[in-house]
């Protein structure tokens, strides 16, 4: 196991009143596929989505992540050529203190086109498992730790499929390390369900990756229950896909207050969290890197925590709104 998970375990286990800081991630979804889910994507990226534009791109924002004193990135086989950027990154400039995770379950299937009616096929099998991982390896020049099933719910299944969790058993003991990260209303149902199953006696999986933001804050109990557990928690999508990075959006009026940009002030709020161990920037830009890793340096006090608190939406209605929100 990589450094990183090795300095995280139960909360019961380390003094109470010493708290890890966590850590800013670099997440890759925007940067290794022409199209994305992601409000003023269009305008931070321009017209030039060839492959060969935006490798040179995610390879300048892994530059200023990593200079920035970002050691973990987050992929997936879905994030088009993300794990391949990343790869050849990796070969060039040879660090040795980064971590890098991924993901299995969703085939991206875009070829390419901004336009393609289906981006990403979802299929959390065991075949698809066993496929994605080879290839995960083979483009990232190493075992991504975490391996994460790639958007858990109930409704699919993923953990009463037997073939599945055979097969994670099986990589659990060629030394892979599992993950899973979570998405949609009921996010607390789908940690509570991933934490029952278990290897001798421990956790199958070490770690949790949920969407929690200002608007949808609702997963914060099961994250904490999981960082309890001794799961690395990792939090996504905490600009919640563009709209709290606007400058007239829900952050506008305490940003200007507080004179700082509203992604410090979203991303502070996570990093605020007492069971974040990792909070992944979308970045897509040197700018939104080096503007994301300021919120390290801000201190929100009470009073903006509770107007920060008067923004959350129900969780039902927060996400039929992202799901009507375009690639870009």
């Amino acid at each position: 196991m990589s450094p990183f998970w090795k300095r995280r375990g139960p909360l019961e286990s380390i003094n109470p009143f010493v708290r890890i800081p966590p850590q800013i991630g670099l997440g890759l979804a925007a940067l290794g596929r022409p199209a994305y889910i992601d409000v003023g994507r269009d305008r931070d990226l321009g017209s030039d989505r060839s492959r060969a534009a935006m490798e040179a791109r995610c390879h300048e924002v892994l530059d200023a992540a990593y200079a920035a004193g970002i050691r973990y990135f987050d992929a997936a086989r879905s994030y088009g050529d993300a794990e391949a950027f990343l790869g050849r990154w990796l070969d060039s400039r040879r660090p040795d203190d980064v971590e890098v995770g991924s993901k299995w379950g969703y085939t991206y299937v875009g070829e390419w086109r901004m336009d393609a009616e289906v981006q990403e096929v979802k299929d959390l099998s065991a075949a698809t498992l066993q496929r994605q991982a080879a290839e995960s390896g083979l483009l990232l020049g190493r075992m991504p730790v975490p391996y994460q099933i790639h958007s858990a719910t109930l409704e699919s299944g993923v953990f009463d499929d037997r073939a599945v969790i055979r097969a994670l058993r099986s990589l659990r003991e060629a030394g892979w390390e599992f993950g899973f990260t979570t998405t949609g209303p009921h996010q607390i149902d789908t940690i509570a369900r991933g934490l029952e199953l278990q290897v001798d006696g421990e956790s199958l999986f070490g770690s949790v990756q949920s969407t929690w933001n200002l608007l949808e804050p609702s997963v914060a109990p099961a994250l904490d229950d999981a960082r309890m557990r001794g799961c690395v928690v990792i939090v996504k999508e905490v600009l919640a896909n563009g709209r709290l990075a606007r400058p007239d959006g829900p952050l506008a009026g305490i940003a200007t207050r507080l004179g700082v940009t509203p992604d410090r002030i979203a991303m502070a709020a996570a990093l605020g969290q007492h069971w974040a161990d990792v909070v992944l920037s979308g970045a897509v830009t040197i700018e939104q890197i080096q503007s994301n890793v300021a919120a390290l340096d801000l201190q929100l006090n009470p009073d903006d925590l509770a107007e920060l608190g008067a923004l959350a939406e129900p969780a039902e209605r927060y996400w039929a709104e992202r799901a009507e929100l375009p690639w870009s």
